[in-house]
């Protein structure tokens, strides 16, 4: 069992309007800010989707490559971009987040009914993203939806080989109304199933909405990392809204020296992704 957590602070998403939610960073400013303040605490990688001048997701290349170059100029975090978007983005401009160079960039390994949406995934689009960050030197992470993700990402694997740096690395996304649920029972048989992956893949979980706290203490428990942040949650208990990334960040730091496994460092992180240690 490892010893150390890597902790991947998720601040902004897609689905949350500042409107409603007045916290959530969509600017470049407070963007890097919340990415300062997640470094300080313990997170080591960042995942970054971003907004238009009106708040609105986008994927603006041009946008896109300044948030690498000032959160790269800013802090020592990983940068990992999305690739998912918002589910109604077309697939030329998903693939066109590689051409901001980001360290990592997300790979979400099938469709899964979003909510009243569906995040739709082809394989032939998936095998395209995965290639070409393999070509790039761009270090996925695998998003898993559903039990059968995995079953698909040992496919992808075993026909197109492994991805850059050599190294696997999944994040379970849990309890999205339409994909798993996000309970210990869920995990427990992802986790299994990820023994069927190349030897040292490793995982994160990601609870959404009220799954954060269950699916934060079953990954530590089982081996596992964490993801937290906005997207993924703007209640920190019933009744009481989300103040900011910090203070999810500071939960799961918690919790994971209680584990007795403290965070892990951005340099560690690079290590254990197969990232290069050095920009």
């Amino acid at each position: 069992m490892t010893t150390t957590t890597l902790i991947t602070v998720a601040p902004t998403g897609a689905e949350s309007a500042k409107a409603d939610v007045p916290a959530l960073p969509v600017t470049l400013d407070e963007l890097v800010l919340t990415a300062k303040e997640c470094a300080a605490l313990g997170a080591s990688v960042i995942h970054v989707h971003i907004r238009d001048e009106q708040a609105r997701p986008t994927l603006d290349l041009g946008r896109l490559r300044e948030t690498v170059t000032a959160l790269r100029e800013s802090t020592d975090l990983i940068v990992q971009l999305s690739s998912g978007g918002a589910v109604t983005d077309p697939e030329a401009d998903r693939l066109r987040v590689l051409d901001a160079a980001p360290d990592m960039a997300s790979c979400t390994m099938g469709t899964v009914n979003f909510g009243d949406d569906v995040f739709l995934n082809r394989w032939e689009f998936i095998v395209d993203l995965h290639t070409r960050m393999q070509e790039r030197g761009i270090v996925p992470e695998y998003e898993i939806f559903d039990l059968g993700h995995l079953a698909a990402l040992e496919r992808l694997l075993g026909k197109h080989g492994l991805p850059a740096g050599g190294h696997v690395h999944v994040d379970f996304v849990m309890g999205v109304p339409g994909g798993m649920p996000g309970t210990t029972a869920a995990l427990v048989a992802c986790a299994n199933e990820v023994r069927n992956l190349p030897e040292g893949t490793t995982f994160s979980a990601t609870g959404i909405g009220r799954t954060a706290i269950p699916v934060l203490l079953a990954s530590l428990s089982a081996g596992g990392h964490l993801r937290v942040g906005m997207e993924d949650t703007v209640t920190y208990a019933k009744g009481r809204p989300v103040e900011s990334n910090m203070q999810l960040v500071a939960r799961a730091v918690g919790f994971a020296q209680l584990a007795q496994r403290p965070p892990m460092t951005p340099l560690d992180a690079r290590e254990l992704l197969g990232l290069p240690t050095s920009r």
